[in-house]
């Protein structure tokens, strides 16, 4: 039962290798990853599906009438709309964030690439994520799929995790080892 880097442990581990071994089997994976894609904006865009997903107060039979919507109004692919539902009968929507990493990671090895997680001061340009992507590839020896968030506190520079790995160029760290070296 237990995959490589241990996936499998977690209950949305099970749920994502679930949802990836289906997609991969109805041939499938593309639209299924486009369509998580879409949920994965969404959970970052709207407030009103977050609490949606994480609300303990919505019932099971709400949240699977509300979740049909939210993925008729995606356009999201049918196997995703039914495991969405799948989640909701069960009240796992909360873990929705988790399987959604989880599945990208499970499709990029499938892919044979590896995802790096990287979070800028500032939103980068296409040109600049092409550089960061080949310079990753150089770095790991394999295609490396970015996964990119913004974060103001970082001032600049970039924080980059690939697996375990973390490389931290941020301003922000290099002026808290720099405030923590003047302090003796």
């Amino acid at each position: 039962m237990e995959t490589s880097g241990g996936i499998q442990a977690s209950l949305s581990g099970r749920y994502a290798t679930a949802l990836f071994d289906l997609a991969r089997e109805q041939t499938a994976l593309g639209p299924v990853e486009a369509s998580l894609a879409a949920v994965r904006q969404a959970l970052a865009d709207s407030a009103d599906f977050r609490a949606l997903t994480t609300s303990p107060l919505i019932g099971r039979a709400d949240a699977g009438r509300a979740i049909a919507a939210v993925a008729q109004a995606l356009d999201l692919d049918k196997i995703t709309t039914n495991f969405l539902g799948v989640l909701a009968a069960n009240g796992r929507l909360r873990d929705l964030p988790a399987i959604v990493r989880t599945f990208a990671a499970l499709a990029a090895r499938h892919r044979g690439e590896t995802t790096a997680e990287v979070v800028s001061a500032h939103p980068l340009a296409a040109d600049q994520v092409d550089a960061i992507k080949q310079q990753l590839r150089a770095r790991v020896g394999r295609d490396v799929n970015v996964e990119l968030s913004v974060d103001p506190s970082l001032l600049g520079g970039l924080v980059v995790r690939i697996g375990s790995q973390m490389i931290d160029s941020s301003i922000k760290t290099r002026l808290n080892s720099l405030a923590h070296a003047m302090k003796g």
